[in-house]
């Protein structure tokens, strides 16, 4: 009985290492994929590098969302021309994101628990947004372009826009809830066909 359960423990070990490694890899990938949004400054781009951590959430737990974060930025580090001050907003936030939607759904392992968790993660990541990057984010990456160009490049966008609070919560709130918001949904309409393959059950 011992030896059949240290099996079951080992195959299930080596799934989630693979499993999170992949994930990692991909979301790695994706996070190259990134483009511009007309409404946001230049320095802020749209990736779907968060969809594989959240999917690896759903499947092993929150904390394997939290490491294929972490992995990837770890990777996206090296590669870098944000000084990574880019790789520490995006691990922040999606941390908070994947954890807050894997914790919901291990819960309530339903259709109805990931779109809750997920949308929730959404809010909640959005809303951390605006402390992290007023507090922490912004002000490390003003060791390479002034705050003055940073509110200069909201302002031409919306010149009511005079202070980084007033940037942030009109344009990288919203943002990063919808960026969460487009990635709930495409694992909502994906996640049930590739669910068994990353279980072992395909």
């Amino acid at each position: 009985m011992d030896v059949t359960t240290n099996n079951t423990k080992s195959k299930v070990n080596i799934r989630l290492l693979v499993g999170t490694g992949m994930l990692s890899g991909l979301a790695f990938v994706l996070q190259y994929l990134e483009f511009p949004i007309p409404i946001m400054p230049g320095f802020i781009k749209f990736d779907f590098s968060d969809l594989p951590a959240l999917i690896g959430a759903f499947a092993y737990g929150p904390l394997a969302g939290v490491i294929v974060e972490f992995i990837k930025n770890l990777l996206h580090c090296t590669v870098t021309q944000s000084f990574t001050v880019g790789e520490l907003s995006n691990f922040i936030l999606g941390a908070v994101f994947t954890a807050t939607a894997g914790l919901i759904y291990k819960k309530n392992k339903s259709k109805k628990g990931a779109i809750i968790g997920a949308v929730v993660g959404s809010v909640v990541m959005g809303i951390v947004s605006f402390p992290s990057n007023l507090f922490i984010v912004y002000p490390a990456y003003t060791k390479f372009m002034p705050m003055e160009a940073i509110i200069g490049a909201y302002s031409e966008l919306l010149p009511s826009v005079g202070k980084l609070w007033q940037a942030l919560l009109i344009f990288n709130v919203p943002f990063t809830i919808v960026k969460g918001l487009i990635s709930t949904l495409i694992t909502v309409l994906i996640y049930k066909r590739l669910s068994p393959v990353l279980k072992g059950r395909g």
